[in-house]
């Protein structure tokens, strides 16, 4: 009777354990948003103004950006400070992610959790700037310079932070090809000689998804576009060598049985 009982109580006990634990880790992560944020909120103005700065370098002299609304001018910076608090620490939120479910993980999957959750960031990070550094002074370039005559193009501060932060959690999202090409490949749900095959109808998938998560002109789909089939070539050069090694495992462990088998 005793022995019955136990297991129930022990499911339980471990639940709220891991409960708990998932509770402190919220609270850390939150903790770590809410420091990055305070920098970030004392300088939000000048936050903005960064934001703001491939803009301001292609409109006309004298054009600036406007304020549709009596608040806009706190809300519209407080709103850049908390986003740009949580890109700051989504290292540290992914490090307890991480460790939230790293015991539960094979010693091979923390093998090739780490690698892929460290490319992620910092593949994330890389796609941000690529946007912010390439892409958007040739895109802004094009829309001042497609202004019809008489038309004085007075954008409003809140929609342009709308329209930054889109592009740059898409170039961010499409930078993380080569992370999902191996998991794809990783987890067997697709097969390298697949993706190697299907080349021509992933390029034309990527240009159409490209066309969809861009403005509408060319220049800045085929920004998005080549440097994510670049990044698929990756995907499948890092997802090959690690599948040498997951094979090159599994055949050491099958040898290792089979020797332990003969000398049983």
């Amino acid at each position: 009777m005793t022995e019955q009982g136990e297991g129930p109580g022990l499911a339980e006990g471990t639940l709220v354990s891991h409960l708990l634990e998932l509770r402190d880790r919220l609270l850390k992560a939150m903790l770590a948003v809410g420091i990055c944020f305070v920098p970030c909120a004392m300088y939000m103005n000048q936050l903005f103004s960064f934001v703001a700065r491939p803009l301001m370098a292609k409109l006309p002299a004298g054009a600036t950006l406007i304020a549709t609304s009596v608040v806009a001018p706190f809300t519209v910076p407080f709103k850049l400070a908390l986003l740009a608090g949580l890109g700051l620490a989504m290292p540290y939120v992914l490090y307890q992610a991480w460790a939230f479910v790293a015991p539960g993980l094979y010693q091979h999957e923390k093998k090739l959790a780490v690698p892929l959750l460290v490319s992620s960031v910092l593949l994330f990070y890389l796609g941000a700037a690529f946007a912010y550094y390439l892409v958007f002074p040739v895109m802004l370039s094009f829309f001042v310079a497609t202004t019809p005559t008489g038309v004085q193009m007075m954008t409003d501060m809140g929609s342009y932070l709308d329209f930054v932060m889109v592009l740059l959690l898409a170039f961010g999202v499409a930078f993380e090809v080569p992370v999902a090409t191996v998991l794809l490949v990783w987890t067997g749900f697709v097969k390298l000689s697949t993706l190697k095959k299907n080349r021509g109808f992933v390029l034309l998938g990527i240009f159409i998804v490209a066309a969809f998560l861009t403005p509408p002109d060319a220049v800045s789909q085929s920004f998005m576009a080549v440097p994510m089939y670049i990044l698929y070539e990756i995907g499948i050069v890092m997802a090959k060598l690690l599948l040498k090694d997951k094979l090159a495992a599994r055949a050491k462990e099958e040898a290792e049985e089979a020797g332990r088998g003969a000398g049983v």
